[in-house]
C-alpha cells in the first residue's frame, strides 16, 4: 500500500499532450502526487517529444512512461482500456485527434462516466479557427499579447518566451481540480475545453475593458503603466559587473528597477539618493508632475545609478520602502539569489537519469504544510514503466506485456 500523502495522491492521469502546455498541467498534477501516465512512442519520440530533448526534460518529471503505438489497432484498444479505468484523460493536439482514434470523451463516457476529459487545443473546439496550427508565437500575436507588450515604435519585439503556454498549463491543471470537485457532488466526470487562444486574450482585461467603455485602443507602452500613474518607474543602468565580462557584448550590464508608486515613496528615493540638487524642484512633488518632467527624471536618475552597485542599492531602496529589483538573468537566480537558496527551489535530482547522468529540478512553487509535495523522480525512458502501468491499471500479466512489446504495440 502506497505511502503516499502528497493531496492528489491515487489520482489517475492518462497524459497524451506534448511540447509545453500540456506537459506543464500534469508535471503540476504529478508534482502534486497524481499517478501521471506520460503515452509516447518510439514513432512520436522526435523533437520536443524524445526524452533527452530539454523541453520533455523539463516538463515530464514525476510521471510513468507509457510507449504505446497508437498507429495500430491493438495500441488504440490498450488506450481504450486505459481511458476506461482513468480519472482524468488530457491532451493538446488539434481538436478531435481522441474522438479519430475511438478513445474520445463521447465515446468513453458510456462507460466510465467519472472520467474528466481536458482538451487544451490551441484555439479551442469549433470556430473558424479551431484547427489553426499555434504556437507561443502565433497565439501572443493573435491574442493580442505581442502587441501590448511592445515598445512604442517597436512592435515587433512582444513577449520573447512561451508565456501563453506557462499560463494555459496553469488554466489546464486548475481546471482538472475544478472538474475533481465537481465529480465529487455529482458523480460525473465532464468535458472541459481550453482554448490556449483564450487564455492569452483574457489576460487583456483592463485593455478590452478600456476599449469597449472608452473606445481607447491598446498601444505599446514598454515599461509605463497604461492605466497607473507612476513615476519614476522603469529600469535603469548600474554599475557593470566584472565578473560577467564576456566577449559578447552587453553581457556584463547591471539594471534595477525602480518603481515609485506613491509620493511617499518618491521622497524615499530621493532620500536614497541624498536629496540631489535635481530632485529638489517642488514640480517633482507629485505623481502627475514628475510625469511632465518624466523625461528630465529618467535622464538624471539614469545617470546616478550607473554609479551604484545594482544588489546594493536594490537593499538600500527597500529599506527606505522604495519597491526594486534588481534585474536578475538566469545565472544570479541561481548561483546568487538568497530566497530562492532558502526555499532550495533548485536542487540536482536524486534519482540520476540513466543516459544523461545528474539532472536538476526547479521545485513546485506550492509548499503544502502537512503534505509535502518534495517527491522528484527524473523523467522515464519510452516505455520504461510499461509493465508497473499496465499491472496496476488493467492487471495485465508480465508476460502479456512482453508479447505486446514484441508485437510492437508497447514501442
Amino acid at each position: 500500500m502506497s505511502t503516499d500523502n502528497r493531496p492528489l495522491a491515487g489520482l489517475r492521469v492518462l497524459d497524451f499532450t506534448h511540447v509545453l502546455a500540456g506537459p506543464f498541467a500534469t508535471r503540476i498534477l504529478a508534482d502534486m502526487g497524481a499517478d501521471v501516465v506520460k503515452i509516447n512512442s518510439v514513432q512520436r519520440a522526435v523533437g520536443t517529444q524524445d526524452p533527452q530533448h530539454p523541453y520533455y526534460l523539463m516538463w515530464n518529471r514525476n510521471k510513468r512512461a507509457l510507449a504505446l503505438n497508437l498507429a495500430t489497432d491493438e495500441g488504440k484498444s490498450v488506450a481504450l482500456e486505459l481511458c476506461l479505468k482513468a480519472d482524468v484523460v488530457i491532451d493538446n493536439f488539434s481538436a478531435g485527434v481522441l474522438d479519430r482514434w475511438g478513445i474520445g470523451y463521447n465515446a468513453i463516457h458510456k462507460q466510465n462516466k467519472r472520467a474528466i476529459y481536458v482538451q487544451m487545443s490551441g484555439m479551442g473546439d469549433g470556430g473558424p479557427w479551431s484547427k489553426f496550427v499555434t504556437y507561443a508565437p502565433t497565439i501572443h500575436a493573435l491574442s493580442g499579447l505581442t502587441h501590448a507588450t511592445g515598445v512604442s515604435g517597436r512592435e515587433d519585439i512582444g513577449i520573447g518566451f512561451s508565456y501563453n503556454d506557462h499560463q494555459a498549463g496553469l488554466h489546464g491543471a486548475v481546471a482538472v481540480l475544478a472538474a475533481i470537485e465537481q465529480r465529487h457532488r455529482t458523480g460525473i466526470g465532464h468535458r472541459v475545453d481550453i482554448s490556449q487562444f483564450e487564455v492569452g486574450v483574457n489576460f487583456l482585461g483592463p485593455s478590452l475593458l478600456d476599449y469597449f467603455a472608452n473606445g481607447v485602443a491598446a498601444r505599446p507602452v514598454g515599461n509605463d503603466l497604461p492605466y497607473d500613474h507612476a513615476a519614476p518607474h522603469g529600469c535603469y543602468p548600474c554599475k557593470t559587473d566584472p565578473t560577467k565580462a564576456h566577449d559578447i557584448v552587453g553581457l556584463d550590464e547591471r539594471w534595477i528597477a525602480i518603481a515609485c508608486m506613491t509620493d511617499t515613496q518618491w521622497s524615499a528615493l530621493k532620500a536614497v539618493m541624498q536629496h540631489p540638487e535635481w530632485a529638489a524642484s517642488e514640480d517633482f512633488d507629485n505623481v502627475q508632475g514628475r510625469l511632465t518632467h518624466k523625461r528630465a527624471i529618467e535622464e538624471n536618475l539614469s545617470a546616478w545609478t550607473q554609479e551604484q552597485d545594482a544588489y546594493d542599492l536594490m537593499q538600500r531602496c527597500q529599506a527606505a520602502g522604495v519597491p526594486a529589483g534588481v534585474v536578475q538573468d538566469g545565472a544570479d537566480l541561481m548561483e546568487r539569489d538568497p530566497q530562492l537558496a532558502k526555499a532550495k527551489f533548485s536542487r540536482p535530482m536524486e534519482d540520476v537519469h540513466p543516459d544523461l547522468g545528474p539532472t536538476w529540478v526547479d521545485a513546485l512553487p506550492i509548499h503544502f504544510n502537512a503534505t509535502p509535495c518534495d517527491q522528484y523522480q527524473r523523467v522515464r525512458v519510452i516505455g520504461e514503466d510499461n509493465a508497473a502501468v499496465l499491472e496496476d491499471w488493467l492487471a495485465m500479466s508480465a508476460h502479456d506485456v512482453a508479447a505486446k512489446e514484441a508485437d510492437g504495440i508497447l514501442q
